[in-house]
């Protein structure tokens, strides 16, 4: 599954500089991967934190970005969400300009916690990914200690 949103770069969404503002491509990182996160657990999600928020290049007024959610992780009621984002060309290229990992928990009406379907990766990239979101909930417990 994958969830995909695209954007053309408008006068309020950039500063003086006219590059994108940092906030509003968060905001949109955070839309993509809850979308990605409910459809997978099929419920309500709470954000629980993001890692590797990383910004690669700017981007100018008028450029149309791509943002791709992927899922890349389930624990027993928690999913790790990647966006990636593109500016996107005239000429179809992509250039990666941000790369994202967000891990969201299913919850029920209540608020609560409840467990989510398991992802099985398939593909090397998806293995990549996975083991990938392993080592970076290694390094987010390890910070809490």
């Amino acid at each position: 599954m994958s969830t995909s949103h695209v954007q053309i770069i408008m006068a309020s969404h950039v500063n003086g500089i006219h590059r994108l503002f940092g906030g509003q491509l968060m905001a949109w990182i955070d839309i993509v991967a809850a979308v990605e996160a409910k459809r997978h657990a099929k419920s309500g999600v709470t954000l629980l934190t993001v890692d590797n928020l990383t910004f690669l290049s700017p981007v100018y007024m008028d450029e149309t970005v791509a943002l791709e959610a992927n899922l890349t992780w389930t624990g027993r009621t928690s999913m790790e969400v990647r966006v990636l984002t593109y500016v996107e060309k005239l000429d179809g290229t992509k250039i990666l300009v941000n790369k994202a990992y967000l891990v969201f928990v299913a919850i029920d009406n209540n608020e609560k916690p409840i467990p989510v379907p398991p992802f099985v990766p398939l593909t090397d990239e998806e293995k990549k990914e996975w083991d990938g979101a392993v080592e970076r909930k290694s390094i987010r417990l390890k910070s809490l200690k």
